[in-house]
């Protein structure tokens, strides 16, 4: 029950109620990133089109601050960091619908992230930049480049559960909310 009380502590916490308006924005935010996300190309259009520039701006970044070793890494690092910062701030604010809209962002990126990932043998994807495809390089260096779809698989998995469990705990704060007026 200890995981109840802590549920209990957040909610205490002074998270701003969600309204019917927000629940519904949310939802077709969630839906419009699954559809697009999941269909066709695989691109959120203009959502993605922002986590490419992040995910470009990533590699120079983290290869000056970490090291040329790490240049790689970035892209991916930085296409989650920027949502991350999202969530914390909205997260600090106790702004209920913001923070799960940010959350929502952040496991989107999962499955433009997995696309990626799969494309590391197949090299389909038209490519940004130098020309070189980060999670070949990656899986390369791991020894697991036999496994790019299992592995993207996974991570398409990550993305649908996190964006479930994020429109779930937004629905429980909703109904909760309702309890408490």
């Amino acid at each position: 029950m200890e995981w109840m009380d802590r549920l209990r502590e957040l909610h205490e916490a002074g998270w701003k109620p969600v309204g019917v308006g927000g629940l519904i924005t949310a939802g077709l935010f969630a839906t419009y990133c699954a559809w697009f996300a999941n269909t066709g190309e695989g691109w959120v259009h203009v959502l993605d089109g922002a986590n490419l520039v992040f995910h470009e701006a990533g590699h120079p970044i983290f290869g000056l601050l970490l090291g040329s070793r790490i240049t790689v890494y970035g892209g991916t690092m930085a296409q989650l960091v920027f949502p991350l910062v999202v969530i914390g701030s909205f997260w600090a604010r106790r702004e209920t619908v913001s923070f799960a809209v940010g959350v929502l962002w952040f496991f989107e990126n999962f499955w433009n992230i997995a696309r990626y990932m799969a494309d590391a043998r197949a090299h389909v994807l038209p490519l940004v930049g130098s020309g070189e495809h980060d999670w070949t390089e990656i899986l390369t260096r791991w020894g697991v480049l036999q496994f790019d779809t299992t592995l993207a698989g996974f991570v398409r998995l990550v993305a649908w559960a996190g964006m479930l469990a994020t429109l779930g705990w937004l629905v429980w704060r909703w109904n909760d909310d309702k309890q408490y007026e």
